[in-house]
């Protein structure tokens, strides 16, 4: 009995396809940078959510830490997330 080609062809060009467009979009976005100022801010900020308005800005802050451990006496990962939000509404 001969193998059917036509179903594996499809399902290799499409995910082929997706394969190359990933690799394609990895590519085309530019290498982050460390600045040790921001990540003082980082670690500066309060664990919760807080939020600040003025006038023209709005300021929101999140941060949630949490250790994780495999077993009772096991090895842990510590968790420390941040995220800095500033939205500006400018009249032009």
């Amino acid at each position: 009995m001969p193998l059917p080609l036509a179903p594996i062809a499809a399902f290799a060009i499409r995910y082929g396809s997706v394969a190359v467009a990933t690799y394609a979009f990895a590519r085309s976005i530019e290498r982050g940078r460390r600045d040790q100022r921001h990540e003082d801010a980082l670690d500066d900020a309060p664990e919760g959510v807080t939020a600040r308005r003025d006038n023209e800005q709005v300021n929101a802050t999140a941060r949630m830490r949490r250790v994780i451990r495999f077993g009772d006496a096991g090895p842990g990962i510590e968790i420390d997330a941040v995220s800095l939000t500033r939205i500006r509404f400018r009249k032009v």
